[in-house]
């Protein structure tokens, strides 16, 4: 009995170590092709929202040209562009003034980055954040504060200015912080 006990013994300090890896381990993707010049990688249970659920959700003058949802629909991965004068050389002017217009939207912003980084051979423009957004409407019962993680991606093709946003509760910026990076790590815009 002793022989097998210590056979045993080995096989059970790598347990916890198997479960720690397999909690960090990649996040499933796949390819799903936006556009004719864009590329992106989602999560395998995401899917795209029809063009009624896009409305209802980001109601605006143009719609993204793609948003994937998860399960429950409380995270998003949203692509959208638009026309732009800015030219891949003024990457560090739309920096400052992405990240201005972030601190004017939300009542706080926590930066964790923010900066320019090279994927697949393209700057991009990346703020990571949580927000807050609180409710600040006298005279009627108030809201709790909406505290969002966040992160975006910019880039410059051609005239075009596309905007890659993933968002998340803050209850779920743990399990999806990593799988935001690995998305955003996945885009191929050429």
């Amino acid at each position: 009995m002793t022989t097998s006990r210590n056979t045993l013994r080995p096989t059970l300090w790598l347990l916890p170590l198997l479960l720690l890896l397999a909690a960090f381990a990649a996040p499933k993707l796949k390819k799903v092709q936006v556009a004719k010049n864009l590329t992106v990688s989602v999560p395998e249970d995401f899917q795209p929202l029809p063009d009624d659920a896009i409305a209802s959700k980001y109601p605006a003058a143009r719609k993204p040209l793609a948003v994937f949802s998860n399960p429950a629909g409380r995270v998003d991965f949203s692509i959208a562009n638009k026309q732009t004068t800015f030219t891949d050389r003024d990457y560090a002017l739309l920096l400052k003034v992405y990240e201005s217009n972030l601190k004017r939207t939300y009542t706080k912003v926590d930066f964790i980055s923010k900066d320019i980084r090279t994927v697949n051979k393209r700057d991009f423009v990346v703020l990571e954040f949580v927000s807050t957004l609180t409710d600040n409407r006298r005279g009627r019962e108030m809201m709790a504060p909406l505290k969002r993680y966040q992160l975006m991606q910019y880039a410059i093709s051609g005239d075009q200015l596309y905007v890659f946003h993933f968002n998340s509760p803050i209850e779920e910026q743990k399990q999806y912080q990593p799988v935001a990076q690995a998305v955003m790590q996945g885009i191929v815009l050429k």
